[in-house]
């Protein structure tokens, strides 16, 4: 009886000890770059705000889609995740695909945090629709249309 006792104790001891490493288990999203031996987390882009203008936090301070010629174009790229460099990329396009202009950051962010891009063109912009699309290392991750009146 004694030997049953123990044998069932041991059992129920070794389902505990799996059962709690299995709950204290947690899933591990960050990569390591193993050329810098840097561990980070990956970035998302969480939005794509454009407007006329950006406020002190470089967030848009009044979103629209419809600008006048003369208007510098604002696009507020919102991201989330961590990372020690990640590159935004905003190609400005007109109607059939004609490419405006393009740039680039890059970025280190810690949580959080907001890239501003902007296009003007002193003379003005011609009439008609328009797009910006983000892309983020290399890959799309957003885009808002707008129109020049």
């Amino acid at each position: 009886m004694h030997t049953q006792f123990r044998a069932r104790f041991v059992v129920l001891a070794s389902l505990s000890l799996i059962v709690a490493a299995a709950c204290a288990k947690r899933e591990d999203t960050s990569r390591v770059d193993t050329a810098a031996g840097v561990v980070a987390n990956d970035v998302a882009v969480t939005d794509v705000d454009i407007g006329r203008h950006i406020g002190p936090d470089k967030k848009v301070s009044d979103k629209t889609d419809d600008f006048a010629r003369t208007d510098t174009v604002y696009a507020v790229v919102s991201t989330s995740g961590s990372s020690p460099s990640a590159t935004l990329q905003a190609k400005w396009t007109y109607q059939d695909g004609q490419v405006v202009d393009e740039s680039s950051e890059t970025i280190a962010p810690s949580g959080p945090a907001v890239t501003e891009f902007h296009i003007s063109k002193p003379g003005g912009f011609p009439a008609g629709k328009y797009k910006v699309e983000i892309l983020l290392n290399g890959n799309p991750a957003g885009s808002k249309e707008f129109e020049v009146k």
